[in-house]
């Protein structure tokens, strides 16, 4: 079952750790984006905690160590977050580490600014450098750990082209980079089908008739079929291997086979 995980609510294993500047886009694009992971069962962990303190927890460090795939939606303000930079180091510290895979998503923002820390980021590293005037050596971590996640490939959303439409693709993305095919689409037609199929079996029962059972044979012709697709999805069979699937089966009906 699909689920999402908040740092105060569940200690259940996760795959994709979401790290985003929470008044940028909380409410708009991250909670449009875990939506869609979520509905295509990737388990995915996601931060409410409105109050942060100084330092980011260690339920959340253990939340970004134990995800298998980061997705970083660089914002306008998200270089103004001590937090979320922090989050940023803890994530390629993972990636070096571990192998975490990293996917940066540049919602509002031109990637050079994120890589060069100009535009906006280069205001809030302004602010850093005041801040942070005795410790150069966290500035400077910051700063790295923004170059070299923008020169990783992700997603620019800028690009003209629907939101919603653009969710899907970067879900889909991730799936891939997950190692994962989705059948649940697939799983919800095939449930369907066979309560179909059990209601007209029912109605042959009592009222037996060929279109009645004709009805019932085409509807679990369509359940098969629907499972072949399943499987050929699961399978991750090239068009290639699917080519050869139908030759070998033409043949051996050629020869009298079932």
């Amino acid at each position: 079952m699909a689920w999402s995980s908040s740092s105060s609510t569940s200690l259940q294993k996760h795959e994709v750790f979401l790290s985003f500047r929470g008044e940028d886009t909380r409410y708009t694009f991250t909670d449009h984006l875990h939506a869609t992971l979520t509905r295509l069962q990737i388990k995915t962990y996601i931060d409410y905690n409105l109050q942060r303190g100084d330092e980011i927890s260690s339920s959340l460090l253990r939340a970004i160590e134990d995800a298998k795939l980061s997705v970083v939606v660089f914002s306008q303000n998200y270089g103004n977050s001590k937090w979320c930079l922090d989050e940023l180091v803890k994530i390629l510290e993972c990636r070096r580490s571990n192998g975490q895979i990293v996917l940066p998503i540049f919602y509002g923002i031109d990637p050079s600014h994120v890589r060069n820390q100009s535009g906006s980021y280069g205001e809030a590293f302004a602010e850093h450098e005041k801040r942070f005037k005795g410790n150069n050596y966290k500035v400077q971590k910051w700063r790295e750990a923004l170059r070299e996640a923008a020169n990783y490939s992700g997603w620019d959303c800028s690009v003209n082209r629907m939101e919603s439409e653009l969710m899907e693709k970067i879900a889909k993305d991730v799936l891939e980079k997950l190692n994962r095919v989705y059948v649940g689409d697939l799983d919800q037609q095939i449930a369907k089908y066979e309560q179909l199929a059990e209601l007209q079996k029912q109605y042959f029962e009592t009222l037996p008739s060929l279109e009645n059972y004709q009805n019932q044979q085409a509807t679990v012709k369509r359940i098969n079929e629907l499972k072949m697709e399943r499987n050929i999805r699961m399978l991750r069979l090239s068009p290639d291997m699917l080519s050869h699937l139908e030759n070998s089966n033409n043949n051996n009906n050629h020869f009298g086979f079932f």
